[in-house]
């Protein structure tokens, strides 16, 4: 019988009775710790983590094939010094849905200026009608799983739609830039702009004063990747100045983001509390039990994180 250590107190409630199921479907058998256990280290066959979790220090499971993360994002612990086990993150299919969903949402609302109709003190009939779909240019920065959805799902609205991504990336039916002239010549297209990289020492204020100023005049961002792509100083001038229309931002560089942060009171910024996509137990739990899977057969493992890239 396999030793699971489900290393992630907070969601532990969540996946307290579906993932015994979802393993004994699977046709695992597993016995599953939580850090509340006794248990010895030394015993533990994987590790089911979150970046957030007390576990800091791996060196005593060295019987540990795997630590499969509940989360997208690994930049918390890709750099643990002690992780030598392989590390994979959450590719969820529903956390996909919920970000394209969120993209989706909020590219339609800039798109057709949904908010001067749904917010008009003054009943101003604003006879003005928005270019169709395919007038509109939508950049996306990053185009791993999550990005690459969101792409392909607007482009089956009609928006012209392009992507940059670090490294070279062919994608049947869509424009792909990568390198620095790469992303000033996304940036000089995108009316609206969507980041979804992950954080790395390279993608961190991506966007700041002077690739927010190669965006066409009257840009929106919306970030639903991490908050430090984005120089929040540089992105409040921006928007003070005119330069960009609107953010809505749903990731920060402080989680809740402060009451006091200046993006409350702006009144081109919605914030939304990190909640454009979310791994889901039921779903994610299958992931998990996959990869487990593999783990046994000596299979590769799906999503296994890139440690020189970071993601």
């Amino acid at each position: 019988m396999l030793t699971l250590l489900f290393a992630a107190p907070a969601t532990w409630p969540d996946y307290r009775e579906i993932l015994p199921r979802v393993l004994a479907d699977a046709g695992l058998g597993a016995r599953i710790l939580t850090l509340d256990d006794a248990y010895d280290p030394a015993q533990v066959d994987y590790i089911l983590y979150a970046p957030s979790s007390p576990l800091q220090d791996f060196t005593p499971f060295t019987r540990a094939k795997a630590v499969l993360s509940l989360w997208a994002g690994v930049e918390r612990i890709v750099g643990n010094p002690t992780l030598t086990q392989p590390l994979c993150r959450m590719v969820d299919p529903e956390l996909t849905e919920g970000m394209v969903e969120w993209v989706t949402g909020h590219t339609l609302r800039h798109h057709l200026g949904m908010d001067r109709h749904i917010v008009n003190p003054g009943h101003v009939w604003d006879h003005r009608c928005p270019p169709l779909a395919r007038d509109r240019k939508v950049a996306f920065l990053g185009l791993g799983a999550l990005g690459l959805a969101c792409a392909q799902a607007l482009q089956q609205l009609n928006f012209t739609v392009s992507g940059w991504s670090r490294s070279e990336k062919q994608v049947p039916g869509l424009v792909t830039r990568h390198g620095a002239q790469g992303l000033a010549e996304t940036l000089a297209l995108a009316e609206i702009l969507v980041l979804l990289l992950p954080k790395t020492a390279e993608t961190e204020n991506i966007l700041n004063a002077e690739s927010l100023a190669l965006l066409p005049r009257g840009a929106v961002i919306l970030n639903p990747g991490r908050g430090p792509l984005i120089d929040d100083a540089a992105l409040l001038a921006a928007l003070d100045s005119g330069q960009i229309a609107h953010a809505t931002l749903d990731v920060f560089r402080v989680e809740p983001l402060p009451q006091d942060h200046p993006f409350w009171a702006h009144p081109q910024v919605t914030v939304t509390p990190h909640i454009a996509a979310d791994t889901r137990p039921a779903s994610a739990a299958r992931v998990l039990a996959e990869n487990i899977r593999r783990g046994e057969a000596g299979a590769p493992f799906l999503h296994l994180v890139d440690r020189a890239a970071g993601y």
